[in-house]
């Protein structure tokens, strides 16, 4: 499989700050990737550093001046990744609840809904095609600050929205999960996307209730415990206003198909 993925982000700063963009891919071991990133300020290159997150993510940090910020990434990757690695860690760490998946809140009702199938081989299916069917796909219908909690009162969100419900309801049935930015290729509308990933059957499997693109194409960008720790772009300092961010995924050939009934890992 060969999949080719890109991304130009023009930010407009408005006093001195701190960016921090989590765009490029993240490590594929057992794929070959190459990239290129560029960054510019006014028009003149500049040099972004790069520091390592959690689970492979790469930070790109810019100290900027006042002015027009323009960010272009370009990536191939060539393969399939080997399955993520797993920790006892991670296993604990993404059982907790978090600031935008607040299993807490969810864990007579999710054991009603789904406490029979834990441990079994629907239990995945069971929780993507529940929010799939209550949520309505609707850009612009929820705020930054809002959990999981808030989509499932309003019924409507993006991406990041029903990966959280997602991941709340699998860690308030005891499964850890945890959410990662991909580049997805076959997305419409396409864009930076969101989905979820649960640890079953001794790896960590992917869950996207919109259904919006194959999981067998998801290209790993970030992974966290939810939209704070992947956010595409981060400012600490001075005000930015955003001009654009323009975002695409493909695939060679005909895209695959999808079964929500299998188990699918990134890679």
């Amino acid at each position: 499989m060969k999949r080719d993925v890109a991304c130009q982000i023009g930010v407009n700063v408005l006093a001195a700050t701190r960016l921090e963009f989590q765009i490029a891919v993240a490590p594929h071991p057992g794929a070959e990737v190459t990239e290129t990133l560029s960054v510019e300020l006014d028009g003149k290159p500049v040099e972004a550093r790069e520091i390592s997150g959690s689970h492979g993510t790469r930070i790109h940090l810019l100290d900027v001046d006042k002015g027009m910020v323009k960010v272009d990434y370009k990536a191939t990757v060539v393969g399939r990744a080997e399955p993520a690695p797993v920790t006892e860690q991670d296993q604990s760490q993404y059982l907790r609840p978090s600031r935008y998946a607040e299993s807490d809140k969810f864990f007579g009702f999710a054991a009603t809904e789904f406490g029979s199938y834990v441990g079994g081989p629907l239990l995945l299916e069971k929780v993507s095609s529940w929010v799939g069917s209550r949520l309505r796909y609707l850009p612009g219908s929820s705020d930054p600050i809002d959990g999981a909690t808030d989509t499932l009162l309003a019924g409507t969100g993006v991406c990041r929205d029903y990966t959280h419900l997602v991941v709340a309801l699998l860690r308030a049935v005891k499964v850890p999960a945890r959410m990662v930015a991909v580049y997805a290729p076959g997305c419409r509308p396409m864009d930076f996307h969101a989905v979820a990933e649960a640890f079953v059957d001794g790896q960590w499997r992917v869950v996207d209730s919109t259904a919006l693109a194959p999981r067998s194409t998801l290209v790993r960008i970030a992974t966290g415990r939810d939209a704070a720790d992947t956010a595409f772009l981060d400012n600490h300092g001075g005000g930015i206003f955003m001009n654009y961010a323009w975002v695409q995924a493909t695939v060679d050939g005909e895209l695959p198909k999808d079964d929500v009934t299998e188990l699918v890992s990134i890679g």
